[in-house]
Formats: structure tokens, C-alpha cells, sequence
């Protein structure tokens, strides 16, 4: 089980996440070149300096959503109950986080611009290379989970394979659901990749 928080680290998980949807909204609306890390403080409520404290880059900035997503899920994966099955416990951890990772945008982000954001993420040439650091980071964060909860080293080849498997289930969920004409409920989308996955992964 991992430790709660403090007052003072879920203060900075929320100004980082504050930011984060800040750089979002912005580059949805003007695009990424348009968008200063002063244009971003002014959006978030807090200084460049602040800014610059939590991320290195705007780019930074908006691909951080993807990176916590992925920890917050091994952490999700950490709370399930200890007898059930891995996979299982993958996909409703999956659906905890996705779920509320929908609501923690301080009540100022709609779905639209959600979606938006996540196709920003995908589809900007610039933000390639942080979104490719973002999967890396996503990977290991579902490692060390998925190791905890086998008793295994987190290099174990079962580990990696299971954690890099996850991380390509999360990718193709959020691909499916940007690209989905006419909008499909992302709950029933991470169930059919999980089924579809389970066909092949028994």
C-alpha cells in the first residue's frame, strides 16, 4: 500500500495539474506555437517562475496528463484486492483513473476540449519527443506496480511485457476514443480492448 499524500504534496499534484490543463486549453485554442509559458502562468493563476518550477517546457506541460494518468492507474492498481486476477485488476484500475481523470480539471474543462487536448497530444509534430519520454515514464510507473503485486523484480521479463502491453492498451483506448465518429463512451471502449486483449492473452 503506498502512503497518502500530505497537504503539501496534493497542493502541488494540483498546481502541476492546474498547469497542465492551462497549457492544454491554451494550445487547443491557439495552437502550440502561439501559446508562452507567461500565456500559461496567467491561465493557471501562478507565476512563469512557478511555471518553470514544475515543468521544463510547455511541451512538458501538456504531456504530463498522459504521465500521470499512468501513475495514477498503478496507483489504482495497488488499491485493488490482492487475489484478483492481474488483468482484471489492470482494467478496472484502467477505468478508475480514466474516470477521474476526467473530472480534475478544476471544473473549468469541458469533454470537448478533453478530447481536444488529447488529440493536441497526439497529432503535434512538436510534442512528439515528450509524449515518447511520457510513454517510457508511463511504462515504468505500471512496472513497479504490476512487480509489487507479483512479488517479481521489476526487470522481470513478465513484468515488462505486462507493463508495456498496459501502456499500448491505455495508448489505443485514448486513440479510439479521439478518432471515435460518432463519440463513443471511453468506459466501453476500455472494456472491449480489455476483451479483445484477453482473447489473445488468455
Amino acid at each position: 500500500m503506498t502512503e497518502r499524500p500530505n497537504l503539501r504534496d496534493r497542493r502541488r499534484q494540483e498546481t502541476r495539474v492546474d498547469i497542465s490543463w492551462a497549457a492544454i486549453r491554451l494550445t487547443v485554442e491557439r495552437g502550440l506555437s502561439k501559446v508562452t509559458i507567461e500565456d500559461i502562468a496567467r491561465e493557471a493563476g501562478v507565476s512563469p517562475r512557478t511555471v518553470n518550477n514544475y515543468f521544463s517546457s510547455k511541451a512538458e506541460a501538456i504531456v504530463a496528463r498522459h504521465q500521470d494518468r499512468a501513475r495514477g492507474i498503478a496507483d489504482h492498481l495497488r488499491a485493488r484486492p490482492a487475489t484478483e486476477p492481474l488483468w482484471t485488476a489492470l482494467r478496472e484500475a484502467t477505468l478508475a483513473q480514466l474516470n477521474a481523470d476526467r473530472g480534475t480539471s478544476s471544473g473549468e474543462t469541458t469533454d470537448a476540449q478533453w478530447t481536444a487536448g488529447v488529440q493536441v497530444m497526439i497529432a503535434e509534430p512538436a510534442l512528439a519527443g515528450e509524449f515518447l519520454k511520457a510513454n517510457a515514464a508511463a511504462e515504468k510507473a505500471l512496472a513497479e506496480a504490476i512487480a509489487e503485486r507479483l512479488g517479481a523484480d521489476v526487470h522481470d521479463l513478465r513484468v515488462q511485457l505486462t507493463a508495456t502491453t498496459a501502456g499500448g492498451v491505455l495508448r489505443a483506448v485514448i486513440q479510439e476514443w479521439v478518432r471515435a465518429d460518432p463519440p463513443a463512451d471511453l468506459t466501453d471502449i476500455v472494456h472491449r480492448a480489455f476483451d479483445t486483449l484477453a482473447e489473445v492473452l488468455p
